[in-house]
């Protein structure tokens, strides 16, 4: 053995587990991007890219709103009781990663008006 040269190999990382966090790191990325893009077209293309590898984006516009799955961002009032708790409009997308939520999305929820 040469002074300070160790022949033992070093330890070999995992390339699945590797390659899982890089993804991992890039669908962070492209989520950091998405959110700072202005061009509706470089969305829309992000968000094909992201589903094409198994990220969904999550607009749950007209669903009942679920606090374990959505972000309150606001409310909006409406005469209709029907539609009190029911999401009215996302303000931002969430995303999930085969069905594990990377992010609730923002949303706006009706509120009933009360007589």
């Amino acid at each position: 053995m040469i002074a300070g040269i160790d022949k033992a190999e070093p330890e070999q990382a995992d390339p699945l587990k590797q390659a899982l966090a890089e993804r991992d790191s890039l669908v962070q990325l492209c989520l950091y991007a998405l959110d700072r893009a202005r061009s509706a077209g470089v969305v829309e293309r992000i968000e094909e890219g992201l589903a094409g590898i198994g990220v969904s984006a999550i607009r749950p516009d007209g669903d009942l709103f679920d606090p374990a799955r959505h972000e309150a961002g606001g409310t909006v009032p409406t005469q209709d009781v029907t539609m009190d708790g029911v999401v009215a409009e996302t303000e931002v997308v969430g995303f999930a990663d085969r069905g594990r939520l990377l992010r609730a999305p923002i949303v706006t929820v009706y509120k009933a008006r009360q007589p």
